[in-house]
């Protein structure tokens, strides 16, 4: 049977809310009997501008039935309509999931439909979300969380993983990963996966520190010596090695033990259970270093992700 998907979109929204729609609208891609349909729909219908101006078509909030409901970011925040609180509080009920795109965890809030649940939102306005909403447990660092039948997003492009994750939780890894090709995306990142990239944080200003970085992310399995980083940007282990680290602020070693890290964690979180095979990929080499590596940065040894990966397979 065919889902129908509506987004709820409003004036001022954020049209990369947009791009999540498009993960259901390629799922349906070659099937001859679609998996979704997608709507766009608002409290008055007709034509919605968003923050940029440009118009989008829409059409009567509730005036057909909906599996999913997402509500649309935007690129300000502003206390939600209260004709928009009472559409969402009426259609909440009637729905099999709602859930919102970055800033629309604002709107969900103001509707009372976050009330003592777990949500995200883009992280730069997180704070602003837990203080206004003291009732809603605000997850600061997810690219997105499920909880019950609510699904909440993390900023822009986070929108897509949370498609993902519903279309996967509706009819399988394989479809979805089969969407993520098609999008030309990496396959969802986890709930669980952090905001923010090693690459993201360190920011050297050095392009060949960059580099480095770089090379070193596309290699995790090698050794990844200072000399090997060094030559491969043509600079003196001795020059590079004081260069990487007064640019981010770490040695080379701990640098490629986050992005190790920052990998393995990835792969558990995505069902990876051989702890061994997840050493050997990332380049730790031996499970008990990888352990301490976990113990010692997220407080827990990579058994227990596994164990919290299978839970969530199984919600």
């Amino acid at each position: 049977m065919t889902k129908r998907i509506a987004l709820v979109v409003y004036p001022g929204f954020q049209m990369i809310s947009l791009a999540a729609m498009s993960v259901f609208e390629i799922a349906n891609f070659g099937r001859d009997t679609p998996l979704y349909e997608v709507l766009t729909v608002s409290v008055d219908g007709g034509l919605v501008k968003d923050s940029a101006g440009i118009s989008v078509a829409t059409e009567v909030i509730g005036r057909s039935h909906y599996d999913t409901v997402l509500v649309a970011g935007a690129t300000y925040v502003a206390p939600t309509e209260p004709d928009l609180v009472d559409a969402l509080k009426r259609l909440a009920p009637r729905v099999r999931r709602i859930g919102s795109i970055c800033s629309g965890a604002f709107v969900l809030a103001d509707a009372g439909l976050l009330q003592g649940r777990r949500a995200t939102t883009h992280w730069g306005q997180a704070s602003a979300l837990q203080r206004q909403h003291p009732d809603v447990v605000v997850e600061d660092d997810r690219i997105y969380v499920n909880d019950g039948a609510v699904w909440t997003s993390a900023g822009m492009t986070a929108g897509i993983d949370l498609a993902l994750a519903l279309v996967e939780a509706d009819y399988g890894g394989e479809i979805a990963r089969e969407t993520s090709r098609l999008l030309v995306v990496h396959y969802r990142r986890t709930g669980g996966q952090s905001q923010f990239s090693t690459l993201s944080t360190l920011e050297p200003s050095s392009d060949r520190v960059r580099t480095a970085l770089a090379y070193a992310r596309e290699h995790l399995r090698e050794p990844l010596s200072v000399e090997q980083l060094a030559a491969h940007v043509h600079w003196s282990a001795r020059h590079f090695s004081r260069e990487f680290t007064l640019q981010t602020g770490l040695t080379p070693a701990k640098a490629i033990e986050k992005l190790r890290l920052e990998a393995a964690q990835a792969l558990v979180e995505a069902g990876e259970a051989s702890i061994a095979r997840v050493a050997a990929v990332t380049g730790f080499g031996d499970e008990e270093r990888m352990r301490r590596a976990f113990v010692r940065t997220l407080g827990k040894p990579p058994q227990a992700l596994v164990r919290e990966a299978r839970e969530r397979m199984r919600a």
